[in-house]
């Protein structure tokens, strides 16, 4: 079968689950950048307290994120998605009436709630959408959602926030999570209907409900990752205006977010053809050098070309794991899978956002990215070892059947 014989991945319902999760991640990193500030200049807060808002987040989504499989499962995917959407974008507008910080951490909780959700929900129904054959670039591809949320979140929130006020942004964001949630609710995705054995124990919540066992061995592996990414996401900034270099440090994740979606067609079409060995091995070995040059840097070029490597690599490894945890188990959970490795991923980068940041106090931030390095070297022995156990089970597609 050539190329274009495949079926395609670009559809009508792929195309509207990628703009509903781009809407989503747009607010959160527009949030994620802006509340900080707005902690520290309108509550008269303090830094702790700012860090505390991103922390409260993570954790209600690292608790709540472990049951989205279950109630994708029981109430689906589609259902699941637009309440939790609608529920994600009334947050978006309530921070336009928070005048004190107690208010905001609970506000913070219960949006995490609801991301964690939608999230879990976008990314099994594109698992579900994508041609099976070609899920390693159709997930790909849909992880540039985020990578251009990345840049474009930070960049609205700063700006606005520079030109007009807190409130237009909390405004646009919450509209702009409104037109996500309309996207959804007209679409009409195209996945097929997954049959799934009748369970004789629907109203008992097990273990299984919670996690996919099947689907544990390679989120363990994006936990590392995370936890070592967690130096890059919590501490560029600071280790930017330590080294005189603030005013790279917007083009670092512009640069980070280029090279991810440069890289993206290549690398999943690869995935699928060849396997996952032959991304994942020279991802984590770009991943390193970025991870090297950081520590090393000294100039804006340099700073700038960490920030190349670290999106090369990280940016590849990411949804090729996700992509090897949904092939890992039966497609009617899906859900089960993908709430599985974000809750393993969410937990990464919250304990290495805490760890590293003591290693960072104590023993600077150069070290800190040369011990991260390092550690990329355990990282690829763990998935070494954990491909060496799974090889060969996968109850899903293996990739060598897309030839």
């Amino acid at each position: 079968m050539t190329y274009k014989q495949k079926e395609p991945i670009w559809t009508k319902a792929f195309i509207s689950i990628f703009i509903s999760n781009f809407f989503i991640f747009l607010a959160f990193y527009g949030l994620l950048t802006s509340l900080p500030i707005y902690v520290v200049n309108k509550l008269n807060g303090s830094t702790a307290d700012a860090g505390l808002i991103v922390t409260i987040f993570l954790l209600s989504a690292i608790i709540i994120r472990p049951f989205s499989g279950k109630l994708l499962e029981d109430f689906g995917k589609k259902r699941v998605l637009v309440i939790s959407m609608i529920f994600f974008t009334l947050s978006s507008f309530m921070y336009l009436w928070i005048q004190h910080f107690t208010i905001l951490l609970v506000l913070r909780f219960f949006h995490g709630i609801w991301f964690s959700i939608a999230t879990t929900a976008t990314g099994a129904i594109a698992a579900d959408i994508v041609p099976l054959k070609r899920r390693g670039e159709g997930l790909g591809y849909f992880a540039m959602s985020m990578n251009l949320a990345v840049v474009s979140g930070p960049f609205i929130a700063l700006t606005l926030i520079q030109t007009t006020s807190f409130l237009v942004l909390f405004l646009i964001l919450g509209s702009l999570s409104t037109l996500g949630v309309f996207i959804t609710a007209i679409s009409k995705p195209n996945n097929p209907t997954l049959s799934k054995p009748d369970s004789k124990d629907k109203g008992h919540l097990k273990l299984s409900d919670l996690f996919d066992s099947k689907a544990l061995p390679i989120a363990i592996v994006g936990t590392l990752i995370a936890f070592t990414y967690s130096s890059v996401i919590s501490f560029i900034s600071t280790y930017a205006n330590e080294l005189n270099l603030l005013n790279a440090a917007s083009l670092f994740f512009a640069v980070f977010a280029v090279t991810m979606i440069i890289s993206r067609p290549f690398s999943g079409r690869l995935f699928d053809s060849k396997g996952p060995n032959i991304v994942i091995y020279p991802a984590l070995g770009f991943f390193m050098i970025g991870l090297l040059l950081l520590s090393m840097t000294e100039t804006t070029l340099m700073f700038l070309f960490s920030g190349a490597f670290i999106g090369l690599g990280y940016g590849t490894i990411v949804p090729c794991l996700q992509t090897l945890a949904i092939q890992s188990t039966d497609r009617h959970r899906s859900g089960h899978a993908t709430a599985t490795f974000f809750t393993f991923f969410d937990t990464g980068i919250a304990a290495g956002s805490f760890l590293l940041g003591i290693i960072a106090s104590h023993f600077g931030y150069s070290t800190l990215y040369l011990l991260s390095a390092i550690f990329i070297i355990v990282v690829t022995f763990v998935y070494r070892w954990v491909q060496g156990q799974t090889n060969g089970h996968s109850s899903s597609l293996d990739w060598s059947e897309s030839h």
